[in-house]
């Protein structure tokens, strides 16, 4: 069979490459999974390789099965014997034939997440440690960082106080682990890797057994998965790996990008290939790409080169805030759908962080045009806007029983099961409501608390006292302080932010909510709960509509789309905050957009805005430094294009002063250490001013608030005498 002359120069370099070590760096769009799988059929059909000595190992199962599928198309049923899975499903089968030489039986049960979170609770049990002080999510990103690392309990080294407690932590989780004979999905990679390490006679099998490692998405893996490849490739040294370290996204789940690095150092006789012609994008577009990747040090250039020409510049949009943002992005593509140019389906709208979909998803909405999410859940759908939007039904009106069930022990307050059916009986023999019930408790009714024993009794009447506390404060505050409100009250905050990054993550949704309970500061709580119903209530619509997508950039790994907007590119958002002062995480930044201009066929737009809606004020924010990287010949004439100035801050001041007389400052109005008053947050403190395009930037901490950019001409900052 014909294996390579439906490929390019390039490709079929890699697919019929000698043996030893083999590197393919392959560029976007550029058909590496159609390389890895001919790679195989090569192997078989031309050189004569027992599939029985052959290993591919991807990351996903849905990727296992395609590449399965391929293989066989190729070769057909001669693949008996092929070992080709996940990294995962590899490492389970290897620990179960070899258990003997392992501290746990061939039996072995595998935890998920749930079940790992309930051993690490059990452990801070045990231990007698705070759960608040020591949150089970942070405690198992920490254990799976050190596992990833390849280091059990005696070998992991404290730092600083927080550690040592983690190493103890860690100890007894993994002492309860092995008790359970159970392993998490940690540990199948941690004892394969050390398997290999320790048992030579194990790692002599298998490093014979296997004639030639296959490898997909080379770029993320971590250390453990690593390590397992170094061994089974040692004795043939066949290792063939395919991948992009321009593409790797996933430093937060411990992918390591620099093993392409340790690839090369470790196999010194290795051969470089590059896949360079790109079957997706046009010629502007990964102009573009490469426009902002080559700015990143330390990585093997590319020169992506297509045969479907250059195609269209690209846009470069500002606009005037966020809102006005999502209302382009959704007006644009109506427009261009109508004019019969593109269906639905063929348009992805990318963000950096999920709170970002709110906006677009209102967008979408009020101009009564579905879209379809991926990568997340809407955002009224997620779990902590649920809650939060829950706790308001109830203070305003506590006989909804299904609000009152979802957070009547969220965070847990003792108020259990029992409890709540408890609740249920009495108030059903009262003839009253749950929640009605719940208010007489609060009060001190006493025939009512007699029906309950003692600890339920208090707890439900603990929880009472907070419901008539909102109910009462519903007159006198806004939607946003009556949400700030329960959110201290109920310790929800250290609830969801453990720390982590989905701490964090799940922080900014509330922020989100925040932003959005503020435009009601006028109209009420009962218009906002009637705003969010109306927008929750829609139907999660099928994946195979034909509709817009939105989703993160993470989540747009291996996707494409005809058309795709990237909104949000300023400073803070992209790159996020977090990375300004981690240069390894401001060049994770960099393959983030990478990643999302190179998923664009045919147009790319780029939005920004200027101001950042926050709490009934616009903040003025500067554009992503990204952009400062994109050639001005790439980017259509408009509005926004090379032309425009660079300094986001100008854009700013010629919008809000059209036909205000132009003024020059020289000195600073707001000096360090001035007290200065905020119409909307209060009182703060002056940390540093300058003189910037004709205005005075002020930073300015507030309490609650943490530290504010701010443009003086435009935040009406009053200073305390």
């Amino acid at each position: 069979m014909d294996y390579i002359s439906s490929l390019n120069p390039q490709q079929q370099q890699a697919v019929t490459a000698g043996l030893g070590p083999v590197l393919v760096l392959a560029g976007p769009g550029s058909g590496k999974t159609r390389v890895l799988t001919q790679r195989i059929a090569y192997l078989i059909g031309e050189m004569a390789v027992s599939p029985y000595h052959i290993l591919a190992v991807t990351f996903t199962n849905k990727a296992a099965r395609e590449m399965e599928s391929r293989v066989r198309e190729l070769v057909g049923e001669n693949t008996r014997g092929l070992t080709l899975g996940t990294f995962h499903a590899t490492c389970a089968r290897i620990l179960r034939i070899e258990a003997d030489h392992l501290p746990f039986q061939s039996n072995y049960v595998i935890f998920d997440t749930d079940d790992q979170l309930s051993v690490v609770k059990r452990a801070l049990l045990d231990l007698n440690l705070d759960k608040k002080r020591y949150p089970p999510r942070s405690v198992l990103a920490s254990i799976s960082n050190a596992k990833n690392e390849l280091l059990l309990p005696d070998e992991f080294v404290p730092g600083n106080y927080r550690d040592e407690v983690i190493k103890r932590i860690y100890t007894r989780y993994q002492e309860m682990l092995i008790t359970n004979n159970g392993l998490d999905f940690d540990d199948l990679l941690l004892w394969t890797a050390r398997l290999l390490d320790e048992v030579p006679e194990v790692r002599e099998k298998y490093a014979r057994r296997y004639e030639h490692v296959l490898v997909d998405e080379f770029q993320d893996t971590n250390l453990a998965q690593y390590r397992l490849l170094h061994h089974l490739a040692s004795y043939h040294q066949n290792i063939f790996v395919v991948g992009d370290a321009d593409q790797s996204i996933y430093a937060w789940r411990g992918a390591d990008y620099k093993n392409v690095r340790r690839f090369e150092r470790d196999f010194p006789a290795h051969q470089i290939i590059l896949l360079e012609e790109n079957y997706r994008s046009t010629q502007a577009i990964l102009n573009v790409a490469m426009a902002i990747i080559d700015r990143n040090p330390n990585r093997t250039p590319k020169k992506l080169v297509t045969q479907r020409g250059f195609g269209e510049k690209i846009t470069l949009h500002e606009t005037y805030d966020d809102r006005e943002e999502a209302n382009y992005v959704v007006e644009h593509i109506a427009r261009i759908v109508a004019s019969n140019q593109s269906q639905p389906g063929d348009f992805a709208v990318m963000y950096r962080t999920n709170a970002q979909s709110r906006l677009l998803e209102e967008a979408f909405l009020q101009a009564n045009l579905p879209y379809k999410l991926v990568g997340a859940q809407r955002f009224y759908g997620r779990r902590e806007i649920k809650d939060l939007i829950a706790y308001l039904r109830i203070a305003h009106n506590p006989y909804d029983e299904i609000s009152l069930t979802r957070v009547i022990n969220v965070p847990a307050r003792g108020i259990g099961t029992k409890s709540i059916i408890a609740l249920s009986t009495v108030a059903q023999k009262a003839g009253i409501s749950p929640g009605g019930l719940l208010l007489e408790l609060g009060k001190g009714d006493s025939v009512h608390l007699e029906a309950f024993k003692n600890r339920m009794g208090v707890s439900l009447s603990k929880f009472g006292v907070l419901l008539i506390t909102w109910r009462k404060a519903m007159g006198e505050l806004t939607p946003l302080q009556l949400l700030d409100q329960i959110i201290e009250d109920t310790g929800y905050r250290d609830f969801i932010d453990d720390g982590s990054d989905e701490g964090r993550d799940r922080w900014e949704n509330v922020m989100e909510l925040r932003r959005l309970a503020d435009e009601f500061k006028v109209a009420g709580l009962e218009p906002f709960l009637e705003r969010v119903a109306l927008v929750s209530d829609q139907d999660t619509l099928d994946s195979n509509i034909n509709v817009p997508t939105l989703l993160t950039l993470h989540a747009a790994k291996g996707l494409e789309f005809p058309t795709v907007f990237i909104v949000g590119l300023s400073d803070g958002t992209l790159p996020h905050v977090r990375s300004f002062d981690e240069p390894e995480s401001m060049q994770e930044e960099r393959r983030l957009l990478y990643v999302g201009i190179t998923r664009a066929e045919d147009r790319l737009f780029l939005v920004l805005p200027l101001n950042r809606s926050a709490f009934g004020y616009s903040e003025p924010v500067d554009e992503s430094r990204f952009i400062r990287d994109i050639p001005e010949e790439l980017l259509k004439d408009g509005a926004y294009s090379k032309k425009r100035s660079r300094m986001t801050r100008s854009s700013v001041l010629q919008w809000e002063k059209k036909d205000s007389p132009t003024t020059t400052i020289s000195e600073p109005t707001y000096l360090a250490g001035t007290t200065v008053i905020h119409p909307v947050w209060g009182e703060g403190l002056v940390l540093n001013s300058r003189i910037q395009d004709d205005d005075e930037i002020v930073d300015v901490f507030f309490a609650g608030e943490g530290l504010k950019r701010l443009a003086a001409s435009l935040a009406k900052l009053e200073i305390k005498n």
